[in-house]
Order: structure tokens, then C-alpha cells, then sequence
């Protein structure tokens, strides 16, 4: 099912059970309430439990975009610094050239294909990565340069293959939710009693209100689902978080993602 579908799924049934609640209230009220005015100490909680729960809720919400963006740039890292190894590798001779791109394609068509749907799953990203990494390192390593235009571009490509295996292990480590469970606990029911608030403030079944009512509940879950759709760094499905990949090696991405 889409997340956009679940989203408006629960939206939907969150409003209708506020409305629901709100028409069911009325229904029990005794004749005699007088529902026109709010005690202040009821408006003052409510007050300080909304602003306590807006702040909690921006602190989540800025938290899980923030580890999203330094998990987009570590992608990032990783494929610029392997799409550099492939421009430098061009001053060594064909056979060694095509031999180190060939192991470049190899790690980023098993980062993509294998990789990426491990990471979305939750499950962490494969060690085969690593041994293909390795084995680029060690023949750059071994391949002793020729000529002076070679040995200026040898420590540069070792630099770039450290650079694309210290992004490949920021990669692996921020593949894990960024919230843990006590904050997501106190996100669902602070936003449970901050909806169920609504109920002290003498509701009454007018349109406007009602729909005021409706659209607040509906704000909550959709912050909510923001929260939950960021808390996954490269997404719950798909590979559109390898965007860089996908763009500096865009043969070699389409062929995996068709895998």
C-alpha cells in the first residue's frame, strides 16, 4: 500500500472519530450543563500542553531531517569520490584503466541492486560491498606508476577510494531509525491527549467548528507521518536515495535497478 494511501487513510479516520466523539458528547450532555463558557484552568492546560507537544514534536521533526541530510550527503561522498577514481584512473594504460572502472561499475551496480534494498528494508547494507572496495583498493594499490603524470594521480586515487570507503561506513551506520521507541511513545500520546484535549474546550457541533476540529486532528497525523517517512534515511521502499549513483553512473544504475 502507498504511504501517501495509508497517510490519507488515516487522516480520514482520525477526523471522522473526532466528529464522531464531538457529535457523541453533545448527544450524552445533560440540559442543564452550560457549555458556553470554559473553566480558565481547563484553557491554560490545554494551552501548555499543546506548546510543550509543538515543541517536542519540531525537536522530532528537525532531528530525523537532519539525519536525513547527512546520510544524502554521505551518499553523496561515496559516489563522487568512486566517480573520481574513474576520470583519474585515464592516465594508466587501457588494460589497467578498464580494469579499475570495471571494479568500480561492479561495487556501484552491487550498491544499488543489492545494497539500497537492504538499506530500505532496515536490514543493513551487505559485507560483499566491502570486499568489493577492498579489491579495488588493493589493485590501485599494487599498480606501481609508469610515468610521472601517473605518479601524481596515484595518492590522489587511494585518497578517493578512502573517501568512498569512510562514506560507505557513515552509510551503513545511519541506515537505522533515528528516533528510539521512548520518543516515538511520547510522540503517539502526546498527540492522542493533545487531540483528546479538544473535548475540554466545550465544543459544540457548529460547522466552524467542526471543521477547525477536523483540520487540527488531521495536522497531527500528517506531522506524524512526516516524522515516520524521515525517520528512514534512504526511504521505507525504492532506490531514490542512490540519486548520486544514479547520476554519475547512470548505465550502470539502470542496469542494477532492472536486476
Amino acid at each position: 500500500m502507498s504511504e501517501w494511501l495509508v497517510l490519507a487513510v488515516a487522516m480520514a479516520l482520525v477526523c471522522a472519530l473526532v466528529l464522531a466523539c464531538t457529535a457523541l458528547r453533545h448527544r450524552r450532555v445533560a440540559e442543564d450543563e452550560d457549555t458556553s463558557e470554559t473553566p480558565d484552568v481547563i484553557e491554560y492546560m490545554t494551552m501548555m500542553v499543546g506548546v510543550v507537544y509543538a515543541i517536542v514534536l519540531g525537536l522530532a521533526i528537525a532531528g530525523v531531517w537532519e539525519a536525513r541530510g547527512a546520510a544524502e550527503d554521505s551518499v553523496r561522498r561515496e559516489a563522487q569520490s568512486l566517480y573520481e577514481v574513474t576520470q583519474r584512473a585515464d592516465v594508466y594504460p587501457t588494460p589497467v584503466r578498464d580494469r579499475i572502472r570495471g571494479e568500480v561499475d561492479a561495487y556501484v551496480s552491487h550498491t544499488v541492486a543489492v545494497d539500497w534494498p537492504l538499506l530500505t528494508s532496515g536490514r543493513g547494507a551487505s559485507s560483499q560491498g566491502a570486499d568489493l572496495l577492498g579489491k579495488l583498493r588493493t589493485d590501485v594499490t599494487h599498480q606501481s606508476p609508469a610515468n610521472e603524470l601517473q605518479a601524481q594521480a596515484y595518492q590522489p586515487l587511494l585518497d578517493h577510494i578512502a573517501a568512498a570507503d569512510d562514506a560507505r561506513h557513515s552509510r551503513m551506520q545511519a541506515d537505522e531509525s533515528t528516533l528510539p521507541s521512548v520518543v516515538w511513545f511520547g510522540l503517539l500520546v502526546g498527540g492522542v491527549v493533545t487531540v483528546g484535549l479538544i473535548f475540554t474546550l466545550q465544543i459544540r457541533r457548529s460547522g466552524r467548528e467542526l471543521l477547525l476540529a477536523g483540520l487540527f486532528s488531521a495536522l497531527i497525523v500528517f506531522l506524524l507521518f512526516m516524522v515516520w517517512s524521515f525517520d528512514a534515511p534512504y526511504g521505507r521502499d525504492g532506490i531514490d536515495s542512490a540519486g548520486p549513483f544514479q547520476d554519475l553512473f547512470p548505465k550502470v544504475a539502470l542496469a542494477a535497478a532492472e536486476r
